[in-house]
């Protein structure tokens, strides 16, 4: 078996709508190996995985299209109105993200050669699992650039757009704890400039981990 190469380990995290996966996709571009939480999740969720059948148990068939496939729309709805729903949730999927994303990680620190792996997820500092990485990206913007944009996504109302924001912690809480923060209220190509700068830090502190 080929021996694992050195790779940094990094989370990235934002509230909703705060731009975080278009971050996630200009350092993929840039020669980070993203892995996208939201995908691992969505995978589990697939018939025939253990997490499938928990949740459905949990949350009953109403959550199931014609086709028995879970609505994630629907099932959303559920959980982003009742706090024991969502933590119940969270408590059947997330283990079997982070497992499925350490895989990953170790996979491509044998084959792969990018030096920064970054860990793509909506609740690392909710969970704590935030202290499980050598460097934490938060992406921030307004309160009221979140509402907007999620109004624009369609499908929410202000009402449940505001009850997402404040399912998640305060914006404050993951500034505390971040060793890098992209502000994405600018334009594009300022937001860029930010994701540049940071991914070139990352790099330094690659080098300084390993070297």
């Amino acid at each position: 078996m080929e021996a694992s190469r050195p790779i940094l380990r990094v989370g990235l995290t934002g509230g909703i709508a705060s731009g975080k996966t278009a971050v996630a996709h200009v350092l993929a571009e840039l020669g980070a190996f993203v892995i996208d939480a939201d995908q691992l999740a969505h995978a589990m969720l697939q018939r025939g995985r253990q997490a499938y059948d928990r949740v459905v148990e949990r949350f009953g068939k109403e959550i199931l299209d014609d086709d028995g496939r879970i609505v994630r729309a629907r099932l959303a709805r559920l959980v982003f109105t009742v706090e024991k729903a969502r933590r119940d949730l969270n408590s059947i999927v997330h283990p079997e993200v982070r497992a499925a994303a350490e895989r990953r990680i170790a996979e491509h620190a044998r084959e792969g050669r990018a030096k920064i792996a970054v860990f793509d997820a909506a609740l690392l500092v909710e969970s704590g699992h935030y202290k499980d990485f050598q460097r934490l990206v938060v992406v921030r913007c307004r309160r009221e650039t979140q509402i907007r944009r999620l109004l624009t996504r369609g499908g929410l109302g202000t009402t449940e757009a505001e009850a997402r924001i404040d399912s998640q912690a305060p914006l404050e809480r993951k500034l505390a704890v971040a060793d890098y923060v992209i502000d994405t209220e600018g334009t594009l190509r300022e937001t860029r400039k930010q994701i540049e700068r940071v991914y070139a830090e990352l790099l330094n502190d690659f080098k300084q981990e390993f070297d």
